[in-house]
């Protein structure tokens, strides 16, 4: 890995709106580009019955809970996560139901279709509220969540996170390497991203990003002892073209095999 071209360090707790990034939440699941396409692999991956066990982690959670609703049923403790104190707060407000907090129920609606309706939303809001804890965590860091300590868990998931977090591909190396060491052996990591951004606009402010390519993501998950089981695309639709100048979103899963 060359290294040679370094994104400029953004401090996110300054610059990232917690609440600009959730406008991009407002509009009904199915017809917004790339959120399907997460959401429906994320239900095929955790549905197979496959990913399940003690402890999931999700990095760099954002304000978010999206990615960790159809993980709910397969896990009994969840561990959200992200740098920026306002993304923090904004899941612990939806947790704790405080009156200005985002509203998740579409997104779980939409993942309860997909289930086949198993679960009704009460139950999965209920069981979210339950087993999910918020926690800060810096992934450039060889452990993310210094000075805690965190044992190994059974799953991690990382969507569009470290694309903006790492300066260079070295740093991008040490990240994956990073959470290889908070996963056990055998156990998976499911990594939504985009493939050949630059920037990324998010309310009034730009953010520039390691540009990652499909080789790039491959290599480095290889060179950490993960062998990779699904990885699919789709094209960025004109919408999403507004605010990024990535060609495709991804979706990989890779288990330690190290």
């Amino acid at each position: 890995m060359s290294g040679k071209k370094k994104v400029p360090r953004i401090d996110y707790n300054q610059h990232f709106d917690s609440r600009a990034y959730l406008k991009f939440f407002e509009v009904e699941p199915s017809m917004h580009g790339c959120l399907p396409f997460i959401l429906r692999h994320l239900n095929n991956t955790f549905s197979s019955g496959n990913l399940k066990g003690k402890k999931l982690i999700d990095l760099g959670s954002g304000p978010t809970v999206h990615i960790i609703i159809s993980a709910s049923k397969y896990f009994e403790e969840i561990v959200a996560s992200d740098l920026t104190s306002g993304s923090r707060r904004e899941i612990e407000k939806w947790l704790k139901k405080e009156e200005d907090c985002f509203n998740w129920r579409p997104f779980i609606e939409f993942v309860c279709e997909m289930e086949g309706r198993s679960r009704s939303p009460e139950e999965v809001e209920q069981r979210l509220r339950q087993i999910v804890q918020v926690l800060k965590c810096d992934v450039t860091l060889e452990n993310p969540f210094h000075p805690l300590p965190m044992e190994p868990a059974d799953c991690i998931t990382c969507s569009l996170c470290l694309e903006g977090a790492c300066e260079d591909e070295e740093e991008y190396d040490r990240a994956i390497g990073s959470i290889a060491a908070l996963l056990k052996p055998g156990s998976s990591l499911v990594l939504t991203d985009t493939l050949n951004q630059s920037y990324a606009v998010m309310g009034p402010q730009r953010f520039d990003c390691l540009v990652l390519t499909q080789s790039l993501v491959e290599e480095t998950l290889k060179g950490h002892g993960f062998s990779i089981k699904e990885f699919d695309t789709q094209p960025a639709t004109e919408l999403e073209k507004n605010y990024t100048d990535g060609d495709s979103f991804f979706y990989l899963v890779a288990q330690k095999t190290e």
